[in-house]
């Protein structure tokens, strides 16, 4: 029995996953969470330390259920970019900067400035949640703790350090996220220095490591404390959700996964031909697959909208939350006389705007609780249909879809999603792909085969297929046209709005 562990560290929380490779399944899994704090007007920080501290607390128990099997290897994706500065020896210096945080707006519209050939990977320019506009924020903002920081690193290099004690970089990460040319296989300092931030060079983790690729062996005071037996090959992973690709089998291009969550990420390859695709982030050159080119299109606000206005704003708790989501099922979609946009924390796709923020209009002393519920929701579900629709006037072929993630618990926008896309879409049944993605990594890692790509859909979750009321589509695609009209008109003023939220002391 060739048993792996698989970690994913997300946005509320980790999760683990002991997995029999030989088997092909689960064998156990668990979770442990972790706080935010949100700090007005759009910064979100969380304690690395913290991260740590859960996975301690938690794994115990799940190779406790899973029979305490011999791990082979251990693979660890995490949110992207999440920064955390700390030194040599992994100790944070401050809060980690989440992936939603947009301080570094300004930043990320500096990097449009630029003609550097590597940021053609990222369709021109930097998206604010990356690492880099958030180095140069530090740098700008922070000039003691950028000069103090040893490293700059994001979490899934924290993480790794604490189980094996070497720094080495992911190259899905470094593609996506830190403008390094994966083709050249280099750090490109040329466009660090002109961002201001020449020191960077030397805090990001030097080495690069392919995903699939070993990084070192558990320590035996990490294994010690996680309570581990021997000390397993820790394989190395990536982005949570693009992970999740290799556990959903969608790695050929014309097929792509959706992971609907806090926000949603649509993933899909194409061909490594040049075509340039706007208003995502890449395409990316081998960052999932070598000899394709990676899209990552999404929605920074998605369930966290709902979860915001039915739990913030409404005060429900888990109960209310469900007969909430039971009112608004009741409320005809295109019947309530009003349209919101779906841009709490900006836009990602197709827009790439991070200063778009949520809107809700026609609101009238009629409304009630559910109709306003159920007017996010289909803001929600027309965000994803954008993201769809938009790729594919493109010529992005998208002819297979599987969703996955926290949607999966939400019958009610679940639906809208799907109906709105108007297309089938397989469901996984398992919440979190980017477990059964980590395993793949960790059989590749470990010589059961001889690539990703022959690896992909190895140990994949079971999926059922969910089919579009067609008809409700037909009406999805009318309020889509008035949402895109909404978006355009309202754009100057959401930036002026954005600018005038007062900054925090």
């Amino acid at each position: 029995m060739t048993c792996v562990l698989s970690l994913d560290f997300g946005t509320n929380g980790v999760r683990a996953g002991v997995f029999d490779l030989d088997a092909g399944r689960l064998l156990a899994a668990g979770d442990g969470g972790y706080a935010t704090r949100h700090i007005p007007p759009d910064r979100a920080e969380q304690d690395p330390e913290d991260w740590w501290r859960s996975l301690r607390a938690m794994l115990p128990g799940v190779l406790d259920r899973a029979g305490r099997p011999e791990i082979a290897a251990i693979c660890v994706a995490t949110f992207a970019s999440t920064v955390v500065v700390c030194d040599r020896q992994g100790r944070p210096l401050a809060p980690a900067i989440l992936w939603m945080d947009a301080r570094a707006a300004d930043e990320a519209a500096m990097t449009e400035t630029l003609s550097h050939p590597v940021l053609a990977y990222s369709g021109g320019s930097d998206a604010v949640e990356w690492l880099v506009p958030k180095a140069m924020w530090l740098a700008r903002n922070e000039p003691e703790l950028w000069r103090r920081a040893d490293v700059v690193c994001e979490a899934i290099d924290f993480v790794n350090f604490r189980l094996c004690g070497r720094w080495a970089g992911s190259l899905m990460n470094a593609t996506c996220k830190w403008n390094y040319d994966s083709r050249a296989r280099r750090f490109c300092p040329d466009l660090y220095r002109d961002l201001g931030i020449p020191e960077l060079l030397d805090k990001l983790p030097s080495e690069i490591v392919d995903v699939g690729a070993a990084v070192g062996r558990v320590s035996e005071a990490a294994a010690a404390e996680l309570g581990l037996h021997g000390r397993p090959l820790v394989i190395q992973g990536g982005i949570d959700a693009h992970t999740g690709v290799f556990g959903a089998g969608t790695v050929e291009p014309g097929s792509m996964l959706m992971i609907g969550g806090t926000s949603n990420v649509h993933l899909t390859q194409v061909a490594d031909d040049g075509t340039e695709i706007m208003g995502v982030w890449g395409p990316y050159p081998n960052a999932l697959t070598p000899g394709l080119r990676m899209i990552e299109g999404g929605q920074v606000s998605a369930g966290s909208i709902l979860n915001w206005l039915a739990r913030d704003i409404y005060g429900l708790d888990d109960a209310g939350f469900s007969k909430l989501c039971a009112d608004a099922a009741r409320v005809p979609f295109d019947e309530t006389g009003l349209l919101a946009l779906d841009f709490w924390m900006g836009n990602r796709t197709p827009y790439r705007d991070a200063r778009m923020r949520g809107a809700l209009m026609g609101l009238s002393l009629s409304h009630d609780r559910a109709g306003i519920f159920r007017a996010c929701v289909s803001a929600v579900a027309l965000g994803s249909a954008n993201v769809v629709f938009d790729l594919e006037r493109q010529g992005v072929a998208i002819d297979r879809l599987v969703l996955a993630g926290g949607i999966m618990r939400n019958p009610l926008w679940l639906e809208a999603t799907v109906d709105a896309i108007g297309k089938p879409v397989g469901v996984a049944r398992e919440d979190n792909l980017s477990l059964y993605g980590a395993a793949v990594c960790c059989a590749v890692g470990l010589g059961l085969y001889p690539s990703l790509a022959d690896a992909a859909g190895s140990l994949s979750a079971p999926v059922v297929e969910h089919r579009p009321d067609m008809d409700r589509h037909a009406r999805y695609r009318g309020m889509l046209e008035d949402y895109r009209e909404a978006a355009e008109l309202l754009r100057p003023l959401m930036h002026r709005l954005s600018s005038r939220r007062e900054m925090p002391a």
